[in-house]
């Protein structure tokens, strides 16, 4: 029987793979500015973190504000791409098919992006009104506030629930919020979840094995 009550996945790197086509869509806009971002790396450089952190990276490094217009263009080129090119994480579907707790998503991106992609994965049916983002509360990880926000709606504690996290800052995140959190390491580049994570797992097909 499993100690959890409740799983609280993570949205990009965990359900889907999305976050080499997003990311390399703001390298691409970057560089239109003048950014001089090398793609190589760019995954490890940006992932996990806010995108309002994203933006003031690329702003430094063009020595200039960002135009106005930057988060709505990206939001449209990245909606584009995702809906050409985004696909489920491999073995994910089975998992929800099979896991037997209740499980929510809980995502820095906004809801109608997070929506999107599970939608275009054929993933949304599992998360109808149990999709928890960051935009709502305007709380971004590493702050935990959209874990606890997640775990309190879904009627549980923090350590009544697992958090299934692909960065380093929801891995923090979760931490912070006093839950235990397993690190999805396939796309893990520098081997650093396994450092802070509760437990660390490479394949979706572990997953069930585990909780």
């Amino acid at each position: 029987m499993s100690k959890y009550k409740c799983i609280i996945f993570d949205c990009d790197g965990v359900l889907i793979d999305s976050e080499t086509i997003a990311i390399g869509v703001m390298v691409d806009m970057a560089n239109e500015l003048g950014a001089n971002i090398p793609k190589k790396g760019a995954v490890t450089k940006f992932k996990g973190k806010s995108f309002n952190l994203c933006m003031d990276a690329i702003s430094k490094a063009i020595n200039k504000p960002l135009p106005e217009t930057f988060e709505a263009d990206y939001r449209v080129r990245t909606f584009k791409a995702f809906r050409e090119n985004i696909q489920p994480i491999d073995g994910i579907k089975d998992v929800l098919e099979n896991i037997k707790l209740p499980f929510c998503v809980a995502s820095s991106g906004p809801e109608n992006k997070i929506e999107l992609n599970l939608e275009v994965t054929g993933l949304l049916p599992f998360f109808e009104n149990k999709i928890f983002s960051c935009y709502t509360i305007q709380k971004w990880k590493p702050e935990p506030d959209v874990f606890l926000w997640a775990a309190k709606t879904m009627g549980f504690k923090p350590e009544e629930c697992l958090v299934i996290e692909d960065s380093m800052s929801g891995v923090r995140a979760a931490k912070a919020g006093g839950f235990d959190v397993f690190g999805f390491t396939a796309h893990d580049y520098n081997n650093e979840l396994k450092i802070e994570a509760t437990n660390t797992f490479s394949n979706m097909n572990l997953l069930l094995g585990m909780i």
